[in-house]
């Protein structure tokens, strides 16, 4: 007999997507792992990110209706830099924290429940694609570090003092 918060965790390659099937989740925890790489954002016809290492971490929460996603988002892209055009590595670290919401999206202009984003999925749908979700914050976060000019461990002010 399973423990009531039993986990899972299941090590996914990148032919499934980044789905998490919401239909067979067992009630409690479930983690999932994926690995992004330079043909992740190829699908997205990106240009700008040349290459990327990054680990995507997930623990989803089941409880009744209740589904909860917290996302770990940890490693680096290369892109190009704006002055000089040489191949840049960037750090990238993202938290996500969501909430699943079934039906229809609300037309409410507030999409967060406390500290977690609203993600709606339709009533009928038994998977869940985070591919978007996570492209979309890797873009973020690289937008940040660049419009920002913060420079992490992966960047020293010797390599690139043109980002400051």
């Amino acid at each position: 007999m399973l423990p009531l918060r039993a986990q899972i965790y299941l090590r996914v390659d990148m032919n499934d997507n980044f789905i998490i099937p919401l239909n067979g989740l067992a009630a409690g925890e479930n983690r999932f792992s994926w690995h992004a790489s330079k043909e992740f954002f190829e699908a997205f016809e990106n240009a700008e990110i040349l290459d990327a290492d990054l680990e995507v971490s997930v623990m989803v929460e089941k409880s009744g209706r209740y589904v909860g996603v917290d996302c770990e988002i940890d490693g680096a892209v290369t892109v190009a830099c704006d002055r000089c055009l040489e191949d840049l590595r960037m750090p990238v670290s993202a938290d996500i924290m969501l909430s699943v919401k079934f039906g229809e999206e609300e037309s409410s202009d507030d999409h967060q429940e406390g500290e977690r984003e609203i993600v709606f999925v339709p009533e009928g749908d038994a998977e869940m694609d985070l591919s978007q979700i996570v492209y979309d914050y890797v873009n973020i976060e690289q937008w940040h570090i660049q419009n920002t000019g913060s420079l992490s461990r992966d960047v020293t002010r010797e390599e690139h003092t043109t980002l400051q």
